[in-house]
């Protein structure tokens, strides 16, 4: 009888090993995409939509506008990091920067904002700073590999 069960030989020997290793490596720019990019995307979507989502709509004009704007700013800075991560992750720290304006913007922009409202944009700007600073991490992590 044949032997007919696949054998797995070790790729390390073929001639094209060394070359996609490399661009793989070039492509990831040593970063964790899926880690980073896509939460930071989907906390600008709920920051520009949270105004609808939370009703608070027709009590706080000023916030709705506000949050819409930051929302829309956060997103681009995640599609930044995705299509240009070399260059935008420089800006880590201006989420940072977003996340703590989030924090302390219902009492400048909004008109006596309730709880609700109150806590939705601590979050907001909590998780703003968290993922700034887990971006932050990343590029120093990468430009310090060689």
């Amino acid at each position: 009888m044949a032997n007919v069960s696949p054998t797995r030989g070790d790729i390390t020997s073929h001639p094209d090993a060394s070359e996609m290793r490399a661009r793989y490596a070039r492509v990831l720019g040593g970063r964790d995409v899926a880690l980073v990019d896509g939460p930071v995307f989907l906390l600008g979507l709920y920051c520009a939509a949270s105004p609808w989502i939370v009703h608070y709509t027709t009590s706080q004009p000023a916030l709705v506008t506000h949050n819409l704007i930051m929302g829309i700013a956060i997103g681009l800075l995640a599609l930044g990091f995705t299509r240009a991560p070399e260059r935008m992750y420089g800006l880590s720290w201006a989420m940072c920067a977003l996340g703590v304006w989030m924090i302390i913007s219902p009492w400048i922009v909004g008109e006596s904002p309730d709880a609700g409202v109150v806590w939705n944009n601590i979050i907001i700007g909590a998780l703003a700073v968290v993922l700034g600073l887990v971006c932050a991490g990343t590029a120093a992590k990468a430009s310090s590999k060689p």
